[in-house]
């Protein structure tokens, strides 16, 4: 009888890990198949949607995007829940860019990410009750660069890895998560050092992985108008509004599906040229070119909605508190309706409802990069087993 038992408790684990791991839904949709505002703003806080929302979603525009990184150390879930459910009130789709945090004594120099930082986001963000279908989730951020990457020599072949480890974790959480490529520093130059130039990086991760961007649904660009941010929007190369078609080639030549355009970040110098021509550069980017691209791109975030003057002031749309001309011709820019698929799921948890399984999220093993067993749930099976 106890043998019995004991394989009947075996049987319903099995069967709960299942259920767990097939997840509900069936995976992403194309965003691009639907009526689509691909207006967006990169943000630093969750206060600011509601500025947010008043800038891509005018002259008729709904659904617009935007753009907000997330610190490993910030996984505050009434903080990001609220962040959801006013991002859903106000119909704006979140795109979420994982980030580690800060050197505590370099300031400039952001930790390196690990496979625990992946688990830990997958655990936590899978947690919330997203307002769009898609749960759209960006790999870190410039990790060309140094100073992205914990002061350290950029490493193609280990990001190669972690991004494919990243597309496993995601999906086994929620086949909704959206995973996408980091944005690169478009403007690096390859010293040996501190720098790789972005597409001698992508090129070795693919040397080291080459299937690795079959392991993403789409890929962030940070298309910015290089050298100085000041260059006009109108020259195609490498380094500037364009960056995006370069790196859609690239990245689409290594892959069996396409791959999707996120211009999570772009702008100008507003020290070194006028608002005025900003403004204009903003229309002409806009109107001559992404929008000629919407087959292709799925969102324009510019950075940022609101920098401080120490501190990303350069681009930052408001200035003391009042719109600069540019932010004023963005509002001005036609936009559509976005029809989003949105996040029909019945069970609205509260954020918390949610704390519980949200207390413990470095309990994760990556030695299995197959099956990653949440701790929360490690404990469950704890006790159905007798252990």
């Amino acid at each position: 009888m106890f043998m019995l038992a004991s394989q009947i408790k075996k049987i319903v684990f099995l069967f709960f890990l299942f259920l767990l791991f097939s997840g509900e839904s069936l995976a992403i949709y194309d965003p691009l198949k639907n009526a689509n505002n691909f207006f967006g703003i990169h943000i630093l806080f969750p206060e600011e949607l509601e500025t947010a929302a008043k800038l891509v979603n005018s002259r008729n525009g709904d659904w617009g995007y935007v753009t907000i990184p997330i610190q490993a150390k910030d996984k505050d879930i009434l903080k990001w829940q609220g962040f959801m459910d006013e991002a859903s009130k106000r119909h704006l789709i979140p795109i979420i860019r994982l980030s580690t945090e800060e050197d505590f004594i370099d300031k400039g120099v952001w930790r390196k990410p690990d496979y625990y930082d992946v688990i830990d986001f997958a655990n936590f963000l899978n947690s919330l009750s997203w307002p769009t279908k898609n749960r759209y989730v960006i790999l870190f951020n410039e990790v060309n660069r140094f100073d992205e990457w914990g002061g350290e020599t950029p490493d193609p072949s280990y990001y190669a890895d972690l991004v494919s480890f990243s597309y496993k974790a995601f999906k086994q959480r929620s086949s909704d998560f959206f995973v996408i490529l980091g944005g690169f520093d478009n403007a690096a130059s390859s010293d040996g050092t501190k720098y790789i130039n972005e597409f001698d990086y992508l090129l070795q991760m693919v040397q080291t992985n080459n299937d690795v961007f079959d392991n993403i649904d789409g890929f962030a660009s940070h298309s910015y108008p290089n050298p100085g941010f000041v260059q006009a929007p109108n020259a195609y190369w490498r380094m500037g509004t364009y960056t995006y078609n370069f790196e859609y080639n690239f990245i689409n030549y290594y892959t069996n599906s396409e791959k999707l355009a996120f211009i999570t970040e772009t702008g100008w110098d507003n020290l070194r040229i006028s608002d005025a021509k900003i403004a204009n550069y903003y229309k002409d980017a806009f109107e001559n070119i992404w929008k000629k691209d919407s087959d292709k791109i799925v969102a324009v975030t510019p950075f940022l909605l609101i920098g401080a003057k120490d501190s990303f002031g350069i681009f930052s749309f408001f200035k003391d508190g009042t719109p600069t001309l540019y932010a004023e011709a963005f509002e001005t820019l036609s936009k559509k309706k976005g029809e989003p698929e949105l996040n029909k799921t019945t069970d609205k948890k509260t954020a918390a409802e949610n704390t519980i399984k949200a207390e413990k999220f470095r309990d994760g093993n990556t030695e299995d990069k197959n099956i990653i067993i949440p701790g929360y749930l490690k404990e469950y099976i704890k006790t159905i087993l007798g252990f």
